[in-house]
């Protein structure tokens, strides 16, 4: 038995935040600057009650009232974030007893960021080829808006909360409809994107929710998000096109078999650069992020969905996802779409 994708669906928060309402706030940048480096128009943003449970429990609830499943049918459920509600108990054990899903169920959290769908759908691959689970719900969800700095427009301008549910159930087939998969870790980067306090390492104080201005006029304390882009951007170009090559390596196929490529939805800028060098085809290329911005784990789901929905995605198209950024971490692999996949 293999892991197929059953059906996604995704949740936004209602509160968002435009490129004008931005502009408003940073009057040295334009609307039409932001738009140009981001390509992000609106972000969504989660209310200060609002955590990455309650985005995870409604995606998850939409997904349920298509049809999908039932929750009763769920034997496992993992959830990607990192913003859980509590640094105990684990966010996954509050979620299964909101949704109803049946106490025989296995839940866990697993902390990562862009990478954390693909990793995400390698452990539910795992949990049903070796009879762990028949049915996986696996949840990624982020409220990132919540680490960060009113007058730090360098992540601002991007980030946005959302949460998608997807469902993956077990199938007989010959061989497996996802994989292989390639991944891959380079700790060393961790300085480049991380939030300083609130762990153990170094637990917030109120020194350290002191905040000041950097040298580009970005304001933040330790308590905040922290991105070094120009580094973050270095390790893409660098490790991206690595991770193509040897996924399609791995796979024994070529670059022009793929039908449809779906990154990390990181930014514009960024994914342009990364499609110019790969060579592939704007046409084979997805973009949607304009409405939501990067939404973290979240990027890839939201994107699957879209183009299914657009009808980009018949029946045996075969589909590269690349998910990279904090940690630092990356992950690829290939995805055979099955018609009736609900979307």
């Amino acid at each position: 038995m293999h892991a197929a994708i059953s059906a996604i669906e995704y949740h936004f928060p209602e509160k968002t935040l435009s490129t004008a309402d931005l502009s408003a706030e940073f009057p040295e940048w334009s609307a039409e600057k932001i738009d140009q480096k981001t390509g992000i128009r609106e972000r969504h943003i989660a209310a200060p009650d609002e955590c990455a449970s309650d985005l995870a429990v409604a995606a998850a609830r939409k997904l349920f009232a298509s049809g999908a499943c039932a929750p009763g049918e769920i034997d496992y459920v993992l959830l990607c974030t990192q913003s859980p509600d509590y640094f105990l108990p684990t966010t996954a054990c509050l979620i299964q007893d909101r949704l109803g899903i049946p106490t025989t169920a296995g839940a866990l959290d697993f902390n990562l960021g862009c990478s954390g769908y693909v990793y995400g759908l390698g452990l539910a691959e795992g949990l049903v080829s070796s009879g762990q689970a028949g049915r996986v719900l696996l949840l990624t969800a982020e409220s990132y808006s919540k680490f960060l700095h009113r007058r730090d427009r360098s992540v601002r301008t991007i980030f946005g909360d959302a949460a998608a549910a997807t469902l993956l159930t077990a199938v007989d087939t010959p061989a497996p409809l996802l994989g292989p998969f390639v991944y891959g870790t380079d700790g060393s980067g961790a300085e480049n994107l991380i939030v300083p306090t609130g762990g153990m390492r170094c637990p917030r104080s109120a020194e350290s929710g002191v905040a000041s201005e950097d040298e580009n006029g970005n304001v933040r304390s330790r308590d905040n998000l922290f991105m070094n882009g120009a580094e973050i951007f270095t390790f893409t170009l660098k490790v991206v096109p690595q991770v193509v090559g040897t996924l399609l390596e791995k796979a024994g196929i070529l670059l022009e078999d793929v039908d449809l490529f779906v990154f990390h939805q990181a930014n514009q800028y960024m994914l342009e650069h990364l499609r110019k060098r790969l060579k592939i085809p704007a046409g084979k290329f997805e973009l949607a992020f304009s409405d939501c911005g990067n939404t973290v784990s979240s990027t890839i789901p939201i994107a699957l969905q879209r183009a299914a929905g657009e009808g980009r995605l018949p029946q045996g198209s075969l589909v590269m996802l690349v998910g990279f950024g904090v940690g630092y971490s990356w992950g690829a692999t290939l995805l055979r779409w099955r018609a009736g996949t609900r979307v």
